[in-house]
């Protein structure tokens, strides 16, 4: 049966909705194409709700909520209070403040990159950090490219671009973003050969692959996961001297860079000193994990290996860049005064942080939230895909949401300025004082105080 026609609900009156150019030209102080892009934005919003039979609201307060949203910077500082070190999903290492001033230094104008001002002539980016790598490690020549995986691809096709490349089958590891060793091995041109087990692989496994093809060995740290119980390896050492003796280069990626000595945090990663010392052709480490300096692939190694890398056509497509290595040489600077090094850079300092240094902030930032906070023992973790065996534990700020509850609580933390991350237990947002400051443990604080 028709319906009738007096009962249908009034048709929206979608003429009182202003034109697109003139709620952009209403937007004061903000950049046209910005201005156009949310005053579109908020039209077709508006229109959707009158259509729904709901009101319009405030056009313009929603157009210039739009514009200051896209106006925000999408890279922004957060504050870290997870407990998680080298929290990959927020920028891994900060640097130490003597890495900021060199960036802001090499930002500022132009730079010493690749010009040598006593010789006025072209020069090598790789020379700001090869003395001091070889210095620190003991090797004979270095260089720094983007990152860890680059290090690894570009070292495998250098050495055995074409040929054999053998490595342990426990060793074949994936880590975060499906990086995975034999995809690195087959896009480095090298052909794979698999030798032992899943759980154990001995010398004998090695000598028995080693050919006239044989291009190298690569052996790959198991840097964010152990094998324990029935398993064997075979140390760096003796894998260097049967390679030797078969005339095979080593390749060790000996993964989240422990440069720091005398660290017990640092006991389960092998010391990029040790892998040099024991004859590997080319170690690679990370600049930004355990090393505490900007993203990087370090290598270091024998004159031989390094310059063969140093020439191949991939290094140049995956060298770094003028802002990284001013803040990797002021970075590995430091590490020339191990005390140094221990006080200024944050990773490390965190890692070594104690009881009593942790305990305070923690009862400063429960003292500034109130009632709703408390101070209990916690662990947290490195991150990074480095050492996942090890607790971090101490004193963190556990903080009841009460009625606004957790996923609320945490939500309105992140939205605000600056994002404030936690890490939920239980039903508790902890906020862990390892990774904050002290100016930033009073910040959090204050962002959880004013929510509750």
């Amino acid at each position: 049966m028709a319906r009738d026609a007096g009962s249908r609900a009034p048709s929206p009156d979608l003429s009182s909705l202003p034109s697109v150019e003139e709620l952009a030209s209403s937007l004061d102080g903000v950049p046209h194409a910005v201005a156009v892009t949310a005053a579109r934005e908020a039209i077709a919003a508006a229109r959707a709700v009158l259509l729904d039979g709901g009101g319009a609201g405030d056009l313009a307060a929603d157009a210039r909520a739009r514009a200051g949203a896209a106006l925000e910077p999408s890279l922004r500082r957060v504050l870290n209070a997870t407990g998680v070190i080298v929290h990959t999903n927020l920028g891994r290492a900060p640097l130490a403040a003597a890495a900021m001033d060199a960036v802001r230094d090499a930002a500022a104008g132009y730079s010493t990159l690749e010009y040598d001002v006593a010789a006025g002539a072209r020069g090598s980016r790789h020379a700001h950090v090869e003395g001091l790598l070889c210095s620190l490690t003991g090797a004979e020549a270095a260089i720094a490219v983007n990152n860890c995986a680059s290090a690894v691809l570009l070292a495998a096709a250098a050495l055995a671009g074409g040929r054999e490349l053998v490595v342990s089958r426990g060793q074949l590891v994936e880590i975060g973003g499906s990086f995975r060793i034999p995809d690195v091995v087959s896009q480095s041109g090298a052909r794979l050969v698999e030798v032992g087990t899943t759980n154990r692989t001995r010398l004998a496994d090695y000598e028995r692959a080693f050919s006239a093809d044989t291009g190298a060995v690569m052996r790959a740290h198991q840097s964010n996961f152990r094998t324990v119980g029935f398993v064997e390896e075979v140390e760096i050492e003796a894998l260097c001297a049967a390679a030797a003796d078969a005339g095979v280069p080593v390749i060790d990626d000996v993964g989240s860079g422990a440069l720091a000595e005398r660290l017990p945090e640092l006991a389960d990663e092998p010391p990029v000193r040790r892998s040099v010392a024991a004859g590997c052709a080319v170690t690679c480490f990370s600049g930004d994990k355990l090393l505490g300096g900007p993203q990087a692939g370090l290598m270091v190694g024998s004159a031989d290996a390094i310059g063969r890398c140093r020439s191949h056509p991939l290094a140049r497509a995956l060298r770094v860049d003028k802002l990284s290595l001013a803040a990797l040489e002021a970075t590995l600077r430091l590490y020339l005064d191990p005390r140094r090094a221990m006080r200024e850079i944050p990773v490390l300092r965190m890692l070594a942080a104690g009881a009593e240094e942790l305990g305070a902030r923690a009862a400063a930032m429960a003292a500034a939230v109130g009632e709703a906070a408390r101070v209990i023992e916690a662990s947290g973790k490195v991150g990074g895909g480095a050492l996942p065996l090890l607790e971090l534990s101490g004193p963190v700020c556990a903080i009841d949401p009460g009625a606004v509850g957790l996923d609320e609580l945490a939500r309105r933390l992140r939205a605000g300025d600056p994002p404030v991350i936690g890490r939920a237990r239980e039903g508790w947002l902890l906020l862990d004082p390892r990774t904050l400051s002290d100016d930033e443990a009073g910040l959090a604080a204050a962002a959880v105080a004013a929510v509750l």
